[in-house]
């Protein structure tokens, strides 16, 4: 699937519709600033990783929404990252349709959009006040790697691996 695609696919809410937006436009941003709010509540502050637009937009990465009919509702992003890897980044849900398999919808997605793009691995950095992220990642096939991102010397950063 071309990174630029639109893609439906099933969840428990029914038939969700995944599109590419561009990280610096409306969408997306309302998006980024309800997690980076998740991780002022969670951490204190939000993600301060160095982040360009650029690295988001096709070909080279994406920024994916999850559409419940005119709602945005989950997204996810890719960009390159180091040795060949993609990184996943800003994964999030909406507080009231998480439990829905939203999560899991996107980063199916963010996989395939990854191998598409010929990447062999993909890595990622979470915080170990995520639980729900961390199981996740683990019931979807990630290990634990060595520190890995901005955070990768904070005692709270958690960091994950997948072959594809």
């Amino acid at each position: 699937m071309p990174v630029g695609t639109t893609t439906s696919a099933h969840n428990l809410v029914g038939v969700v519709e995944l599109r590419v937006e561009p990280y610096d436009g409306p969408v997306a941003q309302q998006l980024v600033a309800a997690v980076q709010q998740e991780y002022v509540t969670r951490y204190g502050g939000p993600d301060e990783s160095p982040v360009d637009p650029g690295e988001f937009a096709p070909p080279a990465g994406c920024f994916v929404v999850a559409y419940d009919g005119a709602e945005p509702v989950a997204c996810g992003a890719l960009r390159g990252a180091e040795d060949g890897a993609m990184e996943i980044k800003r994964m999030y849900v909406r507080p009231e349709w998480r439990g829905r398999g939203l999560a899991r919808v996107v980063l199916a997605d963010l996989e395939q959009r990854a191998r598409d793009l010929g990447a062999k691995r993909i890595v990622l950095e979470t915080g170990d006040k995520q639980p729900e992220a961390i199981r996740l990642y683990e019931t979807s096939g990630y290990e634990r790697i060595d520190g890995f991102g901005h955070y990768r010397c904070s005692p709270t950063s958690v960091s994950f691996g997948k072959t594809l």
